[in-house]
């Protein structure tokens, strides 16, 4: 019995993540990442210190942003700043702040689920 999730048609998924980078839908991304359910493109945060709002304008210039942000804070799950937080809410964004690999698991769910989801992963 397969059990995998069916994955929307043009969409991708998290496959692995350690050592510094991530493997998503087949390409080996090294460094932090910013990915929504069709595209990946390398992130400049190498810690959650280092994220600010323009850490984010890919999103923000989007014609259609996502409605949720999984922010992958590294190692350990940490509380977003309430500006940064303020920011994004303003934009329509909700952050949810976790682990990166709690962060990279839940995108595959939401992905699954075909939802307004991306995902801005520190590497570990």
């Amino acid at each position: 019995m397969d059990i995998s999730p069916l994955i929307p048609a043009g969409r991708q998924i998290v496959k692995g993540y350690g050592d510094g980078g991530f493997t998503i839908a087949g390409i080996r991304w090294e460094g932090s990442v910013l990915v929504l359910p069709d595209r990946t493109q390398p992130w400049a945060p190498t810690e959650l210190a280092q994220v600010t709002e323009e850490s984010f304008a890919p999103l923000l210039t989007l014609a259609e942003r996502p409605r949720i942000l999984l922010l992958g804070c590294g190692l350990r799950m940490a509380p977003v700043p309430a500006a940064l937080r303020a920011a994004l809410r303003a934009a329509g964004i909700t952050v949810e702040p976790m682990d990166t690999g709690g962060a990279c698991r839940t995108f595959n769910v939401l992905v699954s689920e075909d939802r307004s989801v991306a995902a801005a992963l520190i590497a570990v």
